[in-house]
């Protein structure tokens, strides 16, 4: 069983920065792509980052140049740093990981880490 955990959301002012981190659990034989999506209320989940294995990335067009995604495949961690935050990030957010298993290759969802911009 895969499981993905979330670290980091919280409540920060406009313009400040968190750093969420997800860390994934289980039986795997490798991970590919990992993502951050987020999920604001009365909002569909939108992609906002994601990156290969081998660290290639891509971003939504609202969160580039503020918003950093990497991760440390020995630590099977995707990390997403967020700097310049604004009230419109406001959101659940949610890490998503394409694992290579004895199931097959599966997507596998994280909990949700909520993030809060105050204005």
């Amino acid at each position: 069983q895969v499981q993905l955990v979330e670290f980091g959301g919280g409540l920060v002012r406009t313009g400040g920065s968190l750093r969420l981190s997800c860390a994934a659990s289980g039986i795997m034989f490798r991970i590919n792509d990992m993502g951050w999506y987020r999920q604001a209320p009365g909002n569909e989940r939108e992609l906002v980052a994601v990156i290969t294995r081998g660290g290639s990335s891509n971003y939504a067009d609202s969160v580039k140049g503020r918003f950093t995604i990497s991760r440390d495949n020995a630590k099977n961690t995707v990390y997403l740093q967020m700097n310049s935050l604004k009230p419109e990030d406001t959101a659940d957010y949610y890490c998503k990981a394409m694992v290579w298993s004895a199931s097959g290759v599966n997507s596998y969802w994280g909990q949700g880490t909520q993030v809060t911009v105050s204005s």
